[in-house]
C-alpha cells in the first residue's frame, strides 16, 4: 500500500484523504504491478536542495521522484522481498503545489492529486522528457479516470 509522509508545516495536508487517492491511483495504473511506494510532502528549501543535488538545478520545482533500485546486497539478501515489492519514493513541495494550485486556478487537493499521478508514472519507468508525449498522453487519460482533470 502507498504512504503518505508530511515532512513540512506550512501547509496543511489531508493525508487521509491524499492516502486514498494514492491507493485508488496504484490499483488504477497497472504499471505499478501492486508494488508500494511512499509520497513525501516536503518544504520549498528542501526541494530546492534535492533539485541541486540529484539534477543540479538550483530551484525548486514540483515533484520527485526516486524510482527503487535494489543494490546486489539486497538482492542477496531477505529484503530482496521487500525490494521487489517497492516502487521507489515521490517528494512533493508544498509550498509549491500551492503555488501552482493558484495560478492554475485548482484546488490545492486536485493539484497535489496531479502531482502524485506524475510521480507515479515516472516511478514506472515514463520519461516526459523523451518519450514523444506518451507520458502526457497516459496522465491526461488517468485524470479523467480519477477525476482530477483540471
Amino acid at each position: 500500500m502507498p504512504e503518505i509522509v508530511n515532512k513540512q508545516r506550512k501547509i496543511k495536508i489531508n493525508k487521509a484523504n491524499l492516502q486514498n487517492f494514492a491507493n485508488t491511483a496504484a490499483a488504477e495504473i497497472s504499471e505499478t504491478n501492486g508494488r508500494n511506494f511512499t509520497v513525501a510532502f516536503i518544504s520549498d528549501k528542501r526541494m530546492r536542495e534535492l533539485n541541486q543535488s540529484f539534477r543540479r538545478k538550483n530551484s525548486t520545482t514540483d515533484v520527485l521522484s526516486f524510482p527503487f533500485e535494489a543494490d546486489e546486497f539486497e538482492i542477496e539478501s531477505e529484503s530482496a522481498d521487500f525490494a521487489g515489492d517497492y516502487l521507489g519514493d515521490i517528494v512533493i513541495s508544498a509550498e509549491q503545489a500551492r503555488k501552482q494550485s493558484e495560478e492554475n486556478n485548482l484546488d490545492f487537493e486536485i493539484e497535489t492529486k496531479q502531482l502524485i499521478l506524475h510521480g507515479i508514472l515516472h516511478l514506472c519507468g515514463y520519461d516526459h522528457e523523451t518519450d514523444n508525449g506518451e507520458m502526457n498522453r497516459r496522465e491526461l487519460k488517468l485524470r479523467e479516470i480519477l477525476k482530477i482533470s483540471g
